[in-house]
């Protein structure tokens, strides 16, 4: 065998076996506390003086609540786990209802999500923003590289709605406006075959501001998905070459979810309506900026710390929508046993 086969099979090993750890521990102990009971009832079968028995009796109402809790924790190791959980994420936020409104609201989106990013420690690198000259976005595409990236932030796709009074209004109205996240798996080349006859691909001079980010040169990438009719733009990079991997990045990512959607609809539908299937259509959550209020209306959560929540601090909502997630799919699978 080659060496290098030698230290790939190591390490593939070396990561089964990290995964295998935790259930292996917790196993372990689970039936030594099982082998306790055990040994503890026989006291109370036999005829045993009193304080035996009662010694017995107070082990196994101890062990009890300790057997339960190893017990969710294996069904819990045993749920099948989403393969890209530990992906990178290729983010999407776009202006809904609102106007220039809705295109601040993804801005704020955009800085919360950066903001998480830097607690977590990982890195965002733009991919694609289309602005407008107030400081909004119509569109922002963005990366985030960091291990379990995709298994926190894929419960943020969805319809992110918001309530409060415009920087442009004079009145001193409520205004509603909404923006829509799209939370997507970094994609391997080799995992989505696309041909080349399936694609269009335009160059054009980047636009912008002005500055370092309008290039004399055609750099900016157009590609056109034809059997979809999809398009995807970049033009953030300064070469060609660059512009056109990310964007061909992007619709991996793309034709990856809409595959992998096809299939989760015809597997867990009655699972993901309960905890939210993520759809880009659904309203997910309310930022209320007048009672300082953000609500997730998949589980009904409140929070009425709205500044600390837009500086990053999303892991309360994030933590409970996992583990919602986790029950629905751990009971997915006992129902199929």
């Amino acid at each position: 065998m080659e060496v290098g086969n030698d230290y790939q099979r190591a390490a593939d090993l070396s990561i089964e076996r990290s995964e295998l750890e935790p259930l292996a521990e917790r196993a372990a102990a689970y039936r030594s506390a099982l082998e306790r009971v055990a040994e503890a009832r026989q006291f109370l079968d036999a005829e045993a003086d009193a304080e035996l028995r009662q010694l017995a009796e107070v082990e196994i109402s101890e062990l009890q609540p300790e057997i339960e809790r190893l017990e969710g924790e294996i069904k819990g190791l045993l749920v099948p786990k989403d393969p890209r959980d530990e992906r990178n994420v290729i983010m999407e936020i776009r202006a809904g209802t609102g106007g220039d409104e809705a295109a601040l609201f993804a801005a704020d989106l955009y800085r919360m999500y950066n903001r998480y990013a830097e607690v977590r420690r990982w890195q965002v690198e733009m991919l694609s923003a289309n602005e407008i000259g107030i400081g909004g976005f119509k569109e922002v595409i963005f990366m985030v590289k960091g291990k379990g990236a995709y298994s926190r932030l894929k419960f943020e796709s969805g319809v992110h709605r918001v309530q409060r009074v415009p920087v442009t209004e004079s009145s001193g109205r409520i205004h509603t406006s909404t923006a829509t996240v799209a939370v997507l798996a970094e994609v391997e080349e080799v995992e989505v075959d696309i041909p080349e006859n399936d694609i269009r691909i335009d160059v054009f001079r980047s636009s912008g501001a002005g500055g370092q980010n309008v290039q004399k040169n055609a750099t900016a990438v157009r590609i056109t998905h034809l059997p979809t009719g999809m398009v995807i733009a970049v033009q953030d990079e300064r070469s060609q070459l660059q512009n056109r991997l990310r964007a061909m990045s992007i619709l991996r990512a793309r034709l990856y979810e809409i595959e992998t959607e096809k299939q989760r609809a015809t597997i867990d539908e009655s699972r993901r309506s309960q905890v939210g299937s993520a759809e880009r259509s659904e309203k997910i959550r309310t930022y209320n900026y007048p009672q300082s209020r953000v609500t997730d209306h998949r589980i009904n959560m409140s929070t009425y710390g709205l500044t600390g929540f837009m500086d990053g601090n999303l892991d309360g909502f994030i933590d409970e929508l996992s583990t919602r997630d986790e029950a629905e799919r751990l009971s997915a699978v006992e129902v199929e046993d």
